[in-house]
């Protein structure tokens, strides 16, 4: 195939449509083709040449997953205020990557040099603590992950240095060891703030994942460290493995009762957030009382739900842990909590071998909003079983210690 010829322009045009969609998620790819190809033809047949940008009324790229919410953990920012999407080019940076072919879905052999820049064991050590809790690098298996921290590069920065600039081609992703950081859009001639860094988070992958130019530009507002990954090393590992990602999670995800009142392009965010976790016979997933912070679905095995009971005790005079339910694959657990607000009403243990997927809280209440009425529903179906277990209703909402 190799004597096809991509027509000029063509990469670029679909490019641009593609992130239109990814960003606004339409309903009916069709229909939103249409208007979209059309809005583009009455822009060009107004100028002399054809556009470099999406039609107007069409909002450009917002800041990266990591801006913002990233301090939390968390990794979208879809929520943000509709932003332009900036020119490209700028001083001597690199050129325009909008043409650069790389497909995550394809199976070719590896055959890059690895990127590696020594560190010392501080550096490493400090660096570890530094990507601990970056979303991005959760499902990496240990060897990727060895080779992303390899390739990392430390960065020291200093107060009014500008990390990145809104316009620029993406070079690097960066993950923040230590500093505070705004987060500046341009929009109409006026640059203003839509957040802040402090000292946790990671910034700059939208414009490596979708050869987009940067969204917001980054300034240091103090002295301090980052770690940075080159674009080449972020495609190879972090867009291949969140591609395999989601060709291993999407027809399981699909049949999750939960999730099929949910749209193809909500369930596609599912799975581009969540992670995967794997418990041993009789190991406890979650406890009473604790403060929640993750929601599970059940890939493979059985999860046996407990509580203490407040009249049955056991050998040591503590509460006796009585079951109350058994939970199968499809079937989820741990969002009670989650939609009270309050700690874990029961404990949850595996029986056999058990395979999870983990959504954190963040991406549960961003991406599970939809599904919210269902599982309160299931609020009082827990209280009927209790009722019919132990002839009275003990308060899920509001667990004993």
């Amino acid at each position: 195939m190799s004597h096809i010829q991509i027509p000029r322009g063509l990469t670029e045009l679909l490019q641009g449509y593609t992130v239109e969609v990814l960003r606004q998620q339409p309903p009916d790819l069709v229909d939103f083709a249409v208007d979209y190809f059309t809005r583009l033809r009455e822009a060009r047949a107004q100028t002399s040449s054809p556009p470099a940008s999406p039609p107007s009324g069409y909002r450009g790229p917002e800041p990266s997953p990591g801006l913002v919410a990233d301090q939390d953990g968390d990794s979208d920012s879809e929520d943000d205020e509709d932003l332009d999407v900036p020119i490209p080019g700028r001083f001597d940076r690199r050129v325009s990557v909008c043409a650069e072919a790389f497909n995550p879905d394809e199976e070719e052999e590896d055959t890059d040099p690895r990127v590696i820049h020594p560190k010392s064991d501080q550096q490493r050590c400090r660096l570890q603590d530094a990507c601990k809790d970056i979303l991005l690098f959760k499902n990496l298996d240990q060897e990727q992950l060895s080779q992303v921290l390899d390739a990392m590069f430390e960065r020291t920065v200093k107060v009014d240095e500008h990390v990145i600039d809104q316009g620029d081609d993406g070079d690097n992703f960066y993950v923040i060891e230590r500093g505070t950081y705004d987060i500046l859009v341009t929009k109409d001639n006026q640059m203003r703030s839509v957040g802040q860094y402090d000292n946790r988070g990671s910034f700059g992958e939208l414009a490596l994942m979708y050869n987009t130019p940067r969204a917001a530009t980054i300034v240091a507002t103090s002295e301090g460290s980052l770690w940075g990954l080159d674009r080449v090393t972020f495609r190879r590992i972090i867009v291949k493995n969140n591609a395999k990602k989601r060709r291993m999670f999407e027809s399981f995800i699909e049949s999750v009762p939960l999730l099929k009142s949910l749209e193809v392009s909500e369930r596609m965010k599912i799975v581009d957030v969540i992670g995967e976790k794997t418990y041993k016979d009789g190991e406890r997933i979650i406890a009473q009382g604790e403060k929640a912070e993750s929601f599970y679905i059940i890939e493979s095995g059985e999860v046996s739900i407990m509580i203490r009971s407040k009249t049955k005790a056991n050998k040591d005079g503590e509460n006796q842990e009585v079951e109350i339910a058994r939970c199968h694959k499809g079937q989820y657990f741990g969002e009670l909590a989650l939609v009270t607000n309050k700690p874990r009403a029961a404990s949850a243990y595996a029986v056999g071998d058990v395979k999870c997927l983990v959504m954190d809280v963040q991406a549960f209440e961003r991406l599970l909003g939809p599904c919210m009425d269902i599982m309160k529903r299931n609020i009082s179906h827990y209280e009927e079983q209790l009722v019919k277990m132990f002839g009275s209703s003990m308060d899920l909402i509001d667990p004993g210690q």
